[in-house]
């Protein structure tokens, strides 16, 4: 492996088509495309300045390093990627990724972030300023994410998160096949849309939650004084520790909840109408 330490690039197009390269503290100044259509490379101690640094590469590791705020979609159209203990002051990094892997990365500037990936593992991950992140995503498994944004896994699929704690507003919308284990998701419109989405053991803050879902379940979770109105118009199983604020028209299915403040059964009810809503669970 050919080995690139202590140099600076800039421009365009420096290290194009490159194979099997090792870099250590390589700076990539403000260009273009500074690693476009690599394969084999490894990047430890590295600074990136400049837009799109990492296109269309396939099985590379980044370590150590820091992507500023002008590498700007900073990687994307690439496969089997490893990057720890990285920092992200970059927007719009990762799309159109097949198998990645994220370990102790912090990603400050996380807007648009992880579009139409597909495959892999993030752990010890924080994302901030991260509206509209993991759009369209599917078959990633996630530990440990502090999310700090609104409308995150819109329209993803087969989703396994655990031990996150999420503050995002509309987050998992329409989503297919998400389960969400000893996590706390704080924000207003929680799952609305989704298809088989599973909350076991999480805390749930923010209004009107879990609205028109279908295949909807609960396994031993609690809800904040704020999560009024849940479940309008859902098909749901749902089993609730404590106190919930107010349910409103569930569709079909069950709630047990330890105890509530409001039932609303109005006319604008759905057919079949036939959730059965009891108290007294975990007592």
């Amino acid at each position: 492996m050919k080995l690139i330490k202590n140099q600076a690039f800039g421009g365009e197009r420096p290290l194009y088509c490159e194979k099997d390269l090792r870099l250590e503290g390589v700076v990539i100044h403000a260009g273009e495309s500074g690693l476009k259509e690599t394969s084999g490379i490894e990047a430890v101690g590295c600074r990136f300045e400049g837009k799109y640094p990492l296109w269309c590469c396939n099985d590379f590791t980044v370590r150590d390093s820091v992507f500023t705020v002008g590498a700007r979609a900073g990687i994307w159209y690439s496969q089997n990627m490893v990057m720890e203990d990285c920092v992200v002051d970059a927007p719009k990094m990762f799309r159109e990724m097949d198998g990645m892997t994220l370990r102790r990365v912090i990603i400050d500037a996380a807007s648009e972030t992880f579009w139409h990936c597909r495959g892999g593992l993030l752990e010890d991950v924080r994302a901030l300023r991260a509206d509209y992140i993991f759009m369209h995503c599917s078959g990633l498994k996630i530990k440990n994410l502090n999310l700090q944004g609104n409308y995150s896994f819109q329209w993803s699929r087969d989703i396994e998160i655990r031990d996150s704690d999420l503050n995002t507003k509309d987050a998992l919308w329409e989503t297919d096949n998400v389960t969400v284990y000893d996590s706390r998701i704080n924000g207003e419109f929680l799952g609305w849309y989704s298809r088989n989405l599973h909350l076991i053991r999480c805390h749930i803050g923010g209004s009107q939650p879990l609205c028109y879902a279908t295949g909807l379940v609960l396994e031993d979770c609690t809800f904040d004084p704020d999560a009024d109105l849940s479940f309008e118009y859902s098909d749901v199983q749902a089993t609730v520790r404590g106190h919930v604020t107010s349910i409103k028209n569930p569709r079909s299915g069950f709630i047990r909840v330890g105890s509530y403040g409001e039932l609303i059964l109005d006319g604008n009810i759905k057919a079949p109408a036939s959730c059965e809503v009891t108290a007294g669970y975990g007592e």
